[in-house]
């Protein structure tokens, strides 16, 4: 009988021995070796680019077979365009409660709508802020096509540094994503300073490590690349120039196509209700919502922008979101989307890490840059 129950031990203890093995390499396969995934792999066309194009062709569609995500109606595999939303912003989230590991949408239909920003190109604003030679200083960057001012602020208290980027772009595609090693897939990651190198990039942030997660949206220099459920607020800037966050559940990949989308990116959440005002909850946990260094977006208008990184973890407190929230309210932006934060939040200006990330930072797998696309000497 000892002899017996023995044997059923080591079997157990074999048993466990193998499934630790098992676990191991499937861990290793799906979250830290690199391997490429699947990219819907449809390019959007900027209708702006008329030596190309004559305009956005409407009729671009997802392949049947796509995995889509679509307000109101979401299925595994298929589509369900008439799911999708009738116009831009009028479908807003009632589900402020639904969570997931980044937390749940809290944008709600308080508040009164956004003004329209008015229809001028967003070439043709803003001139005062372009010169017509390339001028460069240390906390500055212009030239025909784009103007960064980067400064480094401290919060009233003394206890927040933070580094702001405060961006005009008079060609949308300046505004560029990168992804590690050029390559779209699981566990590739490279330092965000390489990826700016790569780019030729003037500045540039880490992403919204879209590699760490099969779930959500991810469009990248106008190619969509996944379009994948989520319950995550979803950040979309389109090829006119306007800036979006929406709830996931509100996202729809056919309404994205056919306005123009250049850059979607997954992570959130959002930092500025849909009127532009402040949040002061988040359908998140405490963890996430407590001070933390981050890194954030900020939009204005069509061709302004903003970049966010707040140091945390050391000399500098981090910030929260409620406090993010304010501090984008306060900077004047209409609309702000959180990203990656923690060890990632890492700023990157003329080829120099200039903010103290925690930990000494990590590697990402994507960043965003702002890059010049004509030569100018």
């Amino acid at each position: 009988m000892k002899i017996k129950k023995n044997r059923v031990l080591r079997n157990l203890l074999i048993d466990a021995v193998c499934l630790g093995i098992a676990l191991v390499v499937f861990a290793l396969f799906h979250h830290v070796l690199p391997r490429q995934q699947q990219s819907v792999g449809i390019v959007i066309p900027n209708p702006y680019k008329t030596e190309t194009n004559t305009g956005a062709d409407s009729s671009l569609a997802l392949p049947e077979d796509t995995v889509y995500l679509a307000a109101g109606g979401m299925s595994d595999g298929g589509m369900n365009l008439s799911a999708g939303r009738n116009s831009r912003g009028t479908q807003k989230n009632n589900s402020k409660n639904t969570m997931n590991s980044k937390g749940g949408s809290a944008l709600t239909d308080g508040g009164e709508a956004a003004e329209e920003t008015d229809d001028t190109p967003i070439a043709d604003k803003f001139a005062d802020k372009y010169s017509d030679t390339v001028v460069i200083t240390d906390s500055s960057y212009s030239s025909p096509d784009i103007s960064i001012t980067v400064t480094e602020e401290t919060t009233a208290n003394g206890r927040i540094t933070y580094y702001l980027a405060d961006i005009y772009v008079r060609d949308i595609t300046c505004f560029q994503s990168a992804l590690a090693r050029g390559t779209y897939g699981s566990g590739y990651r490279d330092s965000i300073t390489d990826m700016a190198s790569l780019s030729n990039a003037l500045l540039a942030i880490n992403g919204d490590y879209y590699g760490n997660t099969n779930e959500g949206v991810v469009i990248r220099n106008g190619v969509i690349y996944r379009a994948n459920r989520t319950n995550c607020d979803v950040c979309v800037l389109y090829y006119d120039g306007r800036m979006e966050v929406m709830p996931g559940s509100s996202f729809d990949m056919q309404q994205a196509i056919n306005d123009g989308a250049w850059q979607a990116w997954t992570f959130g959440p959002a930092l500025l209700d849909t009127d532009g005002s402040v949040l002061t909850s988040f359908a998140s946990t405490t963890r996430i919502i407590s001070a933390n260094p981050r890194t954030a977006i900020g939009y204005y208008e069509p061709g302004h922008y903003c970049m966010v990184v707040v140091d945390g973890r050391g000399a500098s407190a981090g910030i929260s979101l409620p406090d993010l929230s304010q501090l984008f309210y306060d900077l004047g932006c209409t609309a702000a989307y959180n990203l990656d934060g923690g060890n990632s939040s890492i700023m990157v200006w003329q080829d120099a890490v200039i903010n103290d990330p925690s930990g000494g930072g990590r590697e990402s797998s994507d960043a965003l840059l702002i890059a010049e696309v004509n030569r100018y000497e």
